[in-house]
């Protein structure tokens, strides 16, 4: 990978070069995308039948000030089932910024674990509620946004799960999004001396019918925590 000089205001020019083993085929169809964090900015074309491809391809990032890294992903296309992912790149902020003069050589590829390759967010809401005989923590699934996609066509089918106290409870599954919107009430009954302090664990996975279920991110939260006191607004923010 070639960064160019300008990486310090927030562009990137680069070029970027790779060699890889076979699949089980002897041959592979690689193609590389270009993420900042979390989003996809560039994807190469197709190389078919090539275990030493050479995109040729050049590519102008103007990275925002508050980015994390710059990943590049190389793939094998699969025109039936999932895309393999053979490896990735993935050059930190600070990585970048100490190389002003840019970066010109090979690089090892680095294994990529699905269960760490995550994305988006998800809307909770969590109360305690006072019944009549028992205490029940009350969990809403609202939605999410922005997940990882995990089937071929391009989408996932996500279902939440929610552990707590040793208790599980999941949502229904709606297929074929990245945005799903469950608005779902998950109920757990607190017993006698369990502590709402226990975290609660909200995972999200994509459904699948044949095979695993495929992991695309969890949050762990409780009711109770410390937050850290702010100041008082300043007469100029309280005026606006």
């Amino acid at each position: 990978a070639e960064l160019g000089p300008q990486c310090d205001c927030g562009r990137v020019e680069g070029k970027f070069a790779v060699s890889f083993v076979p699949q089980r085929s002897g041959t592979s169809d690689p193609y590389c995308i270009i993420k900042v964090d979390n989003e996809v900015v560039a994807r190469t074309a197709t190389v078919w039948k090539n275990l030493n491809p050479f995109w040729g391809e050049e590519y102008t990032l103007h990275l925002p000030m508050g980015f994390h890294n710059l990943s590049f992903y190389v793939l094998d296309e699969d025109t039936i089932g999932h895309d393999d992912v053979i490896g990735k790149v993935s050059l930190s902020k600070e990585f970048i910024s100490s190389h002003p003069r840019g970066i010109d050589r090979w690089i090892h590829l680095s294994r990529v674990d699905p269960n760490e390759e995550v994305q988006g967010e998800i809307a909770l809401e969590l109360r305690v509620v006072e019944e009549a005989h028992r205490r029940v923590l009350c969990c809403r699934i609202v939605e999410a946004r922005d997940l990882a996609p995990r089937d071929s066509s391009g989408t996932s089918d996500p279902f939440a799960r929610v552990l707590w106290n040793g208790q599980v409870l999941e949502t229904a599954i709606i297929k074929k999004t990245r945005f799903p919107h469950w608005d779902e009430l998950l109920e757990f009954v607190l017993e006698d001396g369990a502590a709402v302090e226990t975290p609660l664990v909200v995972e999200v996975w994509d459904w699948d019918m044949v095979g695993k279920n495929d992991f695309l991110g969890r949050v762990s939260a409780t009711l109770k925590d410390w937050f850290r006191l702010l100041p008082f607004p300043s007469a100029e923010e309280d005026a606006g």
